[in-house]
């Protein structure tokens, strides 16, 4: 396991000179490392010692995981400061977890309470996951996002709450982060160019002394045009497909 955490970092961190900066320089594997015996204490039914090891991996890493949390081979997380990682959070294996991250409750309730994340799932700087709620493999959550339902695999979720931005995003670099699709960017963009058009008819019409009828082509235009910008706006305000 420790050797598939390292391999892992080394081939994503393009920051990562040689195995011994790793092992002794990188918080997120000090973290994982004291989360797996701390992990394996609390299977045990062991009291105290495994929470007095996620207190010590968190005064001196940052990095806050509680012992009850499953965590999947191959996980990276990058700089790690401000990471929480719930009692019934589950990890899937070659997950990339950036800084600030909360993999968190909503509530005081019992039982499951926290997110599940697939396989080669990526959380952005800042990103909030919180409830029960279930996140697909090879999903790209951008930073500062709070994803508060299930998300189904392939596909990228910004903003807040999460929306859906992409699906399908199969070959998408994981590190990628300016590629992700500004979702309420376009939807502004859409109200905008409705409003210019709406004042652009009205100015013509105030300047002409008789109702003038549009044309054919003029109206197909216009339809089409408020068809599209109306279809961004809806799938905003649906979710964009979360």
């Amino acid at each position: 396991m420790l050797l598939t955490d390292l391999r892992t970092i080394y081939e994503r961190d393009p920051a990562a000179r040689n195995w011994l900066e790793i092992l002794f320089c990188y918080p997120g594997l000090q973290a994982l490392v004291l989360h797996r015996l701390s992990h394996w204490l609390y299977k045990k039914g062991m009291p105290f010692i495994p929470r007095f090891i996620s207190h010590l991996s968190r005064f001196f890493t940052g990095i806050e995981i509680h012992p009850g949390a499953v965590i999947g081979k191959g996980v990276f997380i990058d700089h790690g400061m401000g990471v929480v990682i719930g009692e019934t959070a589950i990890v899937g294996d070659y997950a990339l977890i950036y800084q600030g991250v909360t993999l968190g409750g909503t509530g005081k309730e019992s039982g499951k309470r926290h997110p599940t994340l697939g396989n080669y799932v990526v959380v952005g700087a800042g990103a909030k996951v919180l409830g029960n709620i279930n996140i697909g493999d090879r999903v790209r959550i951008g930073a500062g996002s709070v994803v508060l339902r299930d998300v189904p695999s392939n596909t990228t979720v910004v903003g807040i709450p999460g929306r859906i931005t992409r699906q399908n995003n199969l070959n998408v670099d994981a590190l990628a982060h300016n590629k992700i699709r500004d979702v309420e960017a376009e939807v502004i963009r859409a109200l905008f160019e409705r409003v210019k058009n709406l004042e652009k008819q009205l100015a013509e019409l105030q300047t002409q002394p008789t109702l003038a009828l549009p044309t054919e082509i003029d109206s197909e235009i216009l339809e089409n045009s408020q068809k599209n910008s109306d279809s961004v706006i809806e799938d905003f305000l649906d979710g964009a497909g979360i």
